[in-house]
C-alpha cells in the first residue's frame, strides 16, 4: 500500500468524506419523512452523549496515533509502527467499552435530564458503536500516520451504505411507532460501525500479510539477526508471524499511547460535552415560551446542522492529511516548512468552505426545502432561518478543524484544547442569554455556535500560523475566495426560483472558472499531485 502526497491524501479522504457526507445527508430526508420532527429531536438528543464517549475512548486516536505514527515512520523504525497499532486497539477498545456500558447505563439519567423518556432506548441501542468506533479509529490513525488516506475513506463511504440500508428499513418496519423507530435506527449506527471495523481489520490484515511475505522472501529475520530479527517475543501482528518488537525499544507504552492521543482527546472533547448541554439548554430554556421545544432542538441540530457539516466534511481530509505531514516535517526539525505546510491547508479549507458559506446564506429555503421536503411551513421557515444563521459557522467550524489538526501535528494539541475550552465558555455564556429571549428563540444556538467558532480559529490562527508574512497570506486567501464565492452565488440570483440543484450547477459552474481565472492554485502547489498522476502513468506505460 503506498503512501499518498499530502494533496493527493486530502482529495482521496476528502472525496470519501463528502460521499460519506452526501449520503448522510440524503438519508435524513426520508428518515425526516418517516420519524417527523419531534422524532428527529430524539433521534438527535443521544449524538451530544455519544459523540462525547467517542471523544473520550476514540477521537483523539486518529490524529494522535497518526502523528506517533508518522513520525516512527519518518525515522525508519517500523517495527514501532506496528507496535503502535497493537498496542493502540488493546487500549482504547478497553476503553471504548467502558464507553458503551457507560452510555447504557446513564441512558435513563440523561434522557430525564432532557425531559424526554423516549430518549432512553435510542441510548442503548447506540451504546455498542462507542467500542466499535475506538477499535474502527485505531486502524484509521495508523492508516493516516502511513499517509495511506484509501482505507479510511472507503470505510467511511461504508459506514454510510449500511446505516442508510438498514436504518430505512428499520424506519418503516417501526414507522407507527415512533420511538422504536427511532432506537431502530440507531441502532443500524452500530451495525454500520461494525461492518467499518471489519472491513478496516480485513484491509490492516492483508497489509501486513504483504509485509510478512516480503519478509520472509529476503530472509532478513533468519540470517541476518538484524531489525527485524527471527525473535518473536514481541508476538504477532493478525496472524501474520511478523515480529511486532524486535527489540523492547520499540515496543511502545501504554502511557506513550495517551500521551499522544489524551490531548488530542480533550481538545476534540469540549464541543460534544457542549453539545450535551445544548441538548438541555435547548430544550430546557425554550421549551420556557415554545410547546414544540424538542421539534426546534431537531430542526436546529438535525436539520442546520446537518447542512452546515457538509463543507466542513469535504475539508475534513486536509485535517487528516495535515497530521503526519506536519508531524514528520517537525521531526525533522523543519519548522518553516510544517508552517508553510499549514497555510497552504488554510488555503484549500478557505477555498472549499467559503464559495459553501455563501451559497448556504443567499439560498438557505431552496436547499432545506429540497433536502427536508417533510419540513414545511413554520417548521421550514425555521429551518431556512436556521440555516441562514449558521452559514458563516461553517467556514469558521472548518478553518479551526484544520489549524486544529496543524497544532496537534505540530505538537501543540494543548493550545488547541484551551482554545476550544475558551471558545465554548463564549458559547454556553450567549446561549444562557440568548435562549431565554422569545423573539430570538433557537436561532440564540446558531448565533452563539458562531461566535464559538470564531473565537476558536482566532486563537488556532495565532499559534499555528506565527510568521506575520504567512498571516498576510492567509488574510489575502480569505479575501480572495469570499469574493469568489459572493460572485458565484451572485451570478445563480436570477436563477433563485428554479430548482436548487441547477442554481448549485451554476454557482459552481462560476466559481471553477473564477479560480481558474485568478489562478486559485499555482502551478507549484499542485505540482506534487501532478508528479504523482505523472508517475503512475508512466509506470503503466512501462517507463
Amino acid at each position: 500500500m503506498k503512501k499518498q502526497s499530502f494533496l493527493k491524501g486530502a482529495l482521496i479522504i476528502s472525496l470519501g468524506g463528502a460521499l460519506a457526507k452526501i449520503l448522510g445527508a440524503f438519508y435524513r430526508i426520508p428518515l425526516a419523512n418517516i420519524l417527523g420532527g419531534t422524532g428527529l429531536g430524539i433521534y438527535q438528543m443521544t449524538y451530544p452523549l455519544y459523540c462525547l464517549l467517542l471523544t473520550l475512548s476514540a477521537t483523539g486516536i486518529p490524529s494522535g496515533l497518526a502523528r506517533a505514527v508518522s513520525r516512527a515512520e519518518a525515522s525508519g523504525d517500523l517495527a514501532r509502527s506496528e507496535g503502535l497499532l497493537h498496542r493502540s486497539l488493546l487500549l482504547f477498545t478497553a476503553i471504548g467499552l467502558a464507553g458503551s456500558a457507560a452510555m447504557f447505563f446513564l441512558a435513563p439519567a440523561m434522557s430525564a435530564a432532557q425531559g424526554e423518556p423516549a430518549a432512553a432506548a435510542a441510548y442503548r441501542a447506540l451504546a455498542p458503536g462507542v467500542a466499535l468506533v475506538s477499535a474502527l479509529s485505531c486502524f484509521r490513525g495508523w492508516f493516516q500516520g502511513r499517509s495511506n488516506f484509501v482505507p479510511t475513506a472507503l470505510s467511511e463511504v461504508l459506514e454510510q451504505a449500511v446505516k442508510i440500508g438498514f436504518g430505512l428499513y428499520f424506519a418503516h418496519l417501526f414507522a407507527q411507532d415512533v420511538s422504536r423507530a427511532v432506537a431502530y435506527t440507531l441502532f443500524a449506527v452500530t451495525l454500520s460501525e461494525a461492518a467499518a471495523v471489519a472491513f478496516m481489520f480485513f484491509c490492516a490484515s492483508g497489509h501486513l500479510r504483504i509485509r510478512a511475505f516480503l519478509f520472509r522472501r529476503q530472509g532478513a529475520a533468519a540470517r541476518s539477526g538484524g531489525a527485524w530479527g527471527a525473535s518473536l517475543r514481541g508476538g504477532s501482528s493478525f496472524g501474520t508471524g511478523l515480529p511486532l518488537y524486535p527489540d523492547a525499544s520499540s515496543r511502545p507504552s501504554p502511557s506513550c499511547l495517551l500521551r499522544a492521543t489524551v490531548p488530542v482527546a480533550v481538545a476534540a472533547g469540549i464541543l460534544p460535552l457542549s453539545n450535551i448541554l445544548d441538548s438541555i439548554l435547548i430544550v430546557r430554556l425554550v421549551g420556557r415560551y415554545a410547546e414544540n421545544a424538542t421539534a426546534l432542538y431537531g430542526l436546529y441540530s438535525g436539520g442546520a446542522a446537518t447542512l452546515i457539516n457538509l463543507p466542513v466534511s469535504v475539508c475534513y481530509g486536509l485535517a487528516a492529511a495535515s497530521v503526519p505531514a506536519l508531524a514528520a516535517l517537525c521531526a525533522r526539525g523543519n519548522a518553516s516548512a510544517a508552517e508553510e505546510k499549514a497555510l497552504f491547508a488554510v488555503k484549500c479549507t478557505l477555498f472549499v468552505s467559503l464559495p459553501a458559506a455563501a451559497f448556504l446564506l443567499c439560498y438557505p429555503s431552496q436547499l432545506a426545502g429540497f433536502l427536508f421536503r417533510s419540513i414545511a411551513g413554520a417548521e421550514g421557515a425555521m429551518l431556512a432561518r436556521l440555516v441562514r444563521a449558521s452559514a458563516l459557522s461553517s467556514v469558521f467550524l472548518a478553518l479551526t478543524q484544520t489549524l486544529s489538526a496543524c497544532l496537534t501535528g505540530m505538537g501543540r494539541a494543548k493550545t488547541a484544547a484551551a482554545a476550544m475550552t475558551l471558545a465554548v465558555s463564549v458559547k454556553l455564556i450567549l446561549e444562557c442569554i440568548l435562549l431565554r429571549v422569545p423573539q430570538i428563540s433557537v436561532l440564540g444556538a446558531a448565533y452563539a455556535s458562531a461566535a464559538c467558532y470564531l473565537v476558536a480559529l482566532f486563537v488556532d490562527l495565532v499559534y499555528s500560523i506565527r510568521e506575520r508574512e504567512n498571516r498576510t497570506r492567509a488574510a489575502g486567501y480569505f479575501l480572495k475566495f469570499a469574493l469568489a464565492g459572493a460572485a458565484c452565488a451572485a451570478a445563480a440570483w436570477p436563477l433563485r426560483n428554479a430548482h436548487v440543484l441547477l442554481i448549485f450547477a451554476v454557482s459552481s459552474a462560476v466559481y471553477l472558472l473564477l479560480a481558474v481565472a485568478f489562478g486559485a492554485f499555482t502551478a507549484e502547489e499542485l505540482r506534487p499531485f501532478l508528479r504523482r498522476k505523472r508517475h503512475d502513468h508512466d509506470r503503466r506505460a512501462g517507463v
